[in-house]
């Protein structure tokens, strides 16, 4: 079958290119903006893109036209594709019913973690041997991809699929969230709280999208739930028919945690000790993460003490606290936080890890969520434990803010600075930072690839 992505470039679009074109399918596709690395991936892959939405694409006579999100009434090839009645499908339909409908599926959800969670449980069952398929939106170190059919070589492809379950909307046409299409058994739902303020109007929201997933999963599945979270305690009073294990609630939970001051830590389950994980990485967020994945693995039939040994080599993900160089004595981290509590989290990690060493914080408040301002009352809160903050806000164009980012970090007083032009912002950097600082670039973006002209500037080229 020949089918052609609109949207191909996103990372869950393209990580379908990947797997249609492993699956045997013939894949082209097109997208607004087509640049590396992702376009670069594809064509490695042998996969023909097409710059823009022009409706002369359909001279390509393709099969089916699957459809990403990013695509919206008004535009031209997807208006093409409808007055001539041509076979469409959403990106999470097409995954469903070809690549997932026979598999065991992991799916992890919830409002931070899932890139690293998702990364996390395919880690662990492909050192166990169980060779999973995965897509996820990221690109965890210790595969160096972000979507594969199967990790045997040997067999067609194995029984399980780890993927990361976004509560973003389907399609234009589809308002449901993506990962009903998923066909879960074992499903994390890892943490719930208000985002994507651009499709929902409040929390209660998507609590309704989040049941909507725990219908789907069937009596035989089961639910890896964090007891700490309020507001997924309130989905599931809604209704549940699958097993479920919660983590992280020390007082009443199935799995908790013991840490250590080194940020090792031991894995109960039912007040058993079953085991320490050691490894490099911080943040408590971080050691939920891994509970929840260790728990999810288990239900496959990974043996706990196996799960936790396979977690000692885990690699983490591009922009999870990435180390992005080192210049001139200073550190340079690129990190994908862009929601308040996932850079309060970030930052407080970062924290712990270097103790009394100053961190200065830079910026990109570019989701939509923050674009609307819907967060811009908590972003100094989750700035704290920084000694610096440079915030930068793009002046015009489809990533500028509609609100003050000066404004938004006025409590922080002299601390904080905000720019709207990024050499400015690289000057002020260069200007403010000692060897031994710990420059933390934050964004959901590529910023402008602000952390080489930092390391650029800091480092005197």
């Amino acid at each position: 079958m020949h089918i052609h992505i609109l949207g191909i470039c996103g990372t869950f679009m393209g990580g379908l290119a990947v797997l249609a074109k492993e699956a045997g399918h013939k894949v082209t596709g097109c997208d607004a903006n087509v640049y590396p690395p992702m376009s670069t991936q594809l064509q490695a892959q042998g996969i023909e893109l097409i710059e823009g939405f022009g409706p002369d694409q359909i001279t390509l006579a393709p099969d089916l036209y699957v459809i990403g999100n990013v695509v919206s009434r008004g535009n031209p090839l997807m208006e093409e594709i409808l007055n001539r009645g041509l076979p469409y499908m959403s990106g999470p339909q097409w995954i469903g019913e070809n690549i997932l409908h026979d598999r065991w599926v992991l799916a992890v959800a919830g409002t931070h973690g899932k890139t690293t969670t998702s990364s996390m449980l395919a880690w662990i069952l492909d050192d166990a041997g169980y060779a999973p398929g995965f897509l996820i939106g990221g690109v965890p170190m210790n595969f160096g991809i972000s979507a594969r059919l199967s990790g045997n070589e040997a067999a067609s492809k194995s029984a399980f699929f780890v993927i990361e379950a976004d509560e973003y909307d389907t399609a234009f046409f589809d308002k449901r969230s993506k990962f009903v299409h998923y066909r879960t058994r074992t499903a994390i739902l890892n943490n719930l709280e208000y985002d994507h303020a651009d499709i929902f109007p409040d929390l209660a929201a998507i609590e309704t999208q989040f049941h909507h997933l725990v219908r789907t999963v069937p009596g035989v599945g089961r639910l890896i739930v964090n007891g700490r979270e309020q507001s997924l305690r309130r989905v599931l009073e809604r209704g549940c028919w699958s097993e479920s294990e919660w983590f992280g609630d020390d007082g009443n939970a199935d799995w908790s945690i013991a840490t250590d001051d080194a940020g090792n830590f031991d894995v109960l389950f039912k007040n058993a000790l079953l085991g320490k994980v050691s490894w490099q990485l911080s943040g408590e967020h971080n050691r939920m993460n891994a509970l929840a994945a260790i728990a999810a693995a288990r239900h496959v039939g990974v043996p706990p003490a196996q799960a936790i040994e396979s977690l000692g080599r885990f690699e983490n993900v591009k922009r999870r606290m990435e180390l992005r160089g080192v210049a001139g004595g200073i550190y340079v981290y690129d990190d994908f936080a862009h929601h308040p509590t996932a850079i309060a989290t970030t930052v407080a990690g970062l924290r712990k890890k270097i103790g009394a060493a100053r961190i200065l914080a830079v910026l990109e408040p570019r989701s939509s969520t923050m674009k609307l301002g819907t967060m811009k009352e908590a972003l100094p809160g989750s700035l704290t434990d920084a000694d610096l903050v440079f915030g930068y806000g793009a002046p015009s164009g489809k990533d500028a803010l509609g609100w003050s980012l000066g404004e938004a970090l006025a409590p922080l007083g002299e601390r904080a600075a905000a720019f709207d032009d990024l050499a400015e912002l690289v000057r002020a950097v260069q200007a403010a930072a000692r060897a031994g600082d710990h420059v933390l670039v934050m964004s959901n973006g590529g910023f402008g690839g602000v952390h080489q002209k930092i390391m650029d500037a800091v480092g005197g080229h």
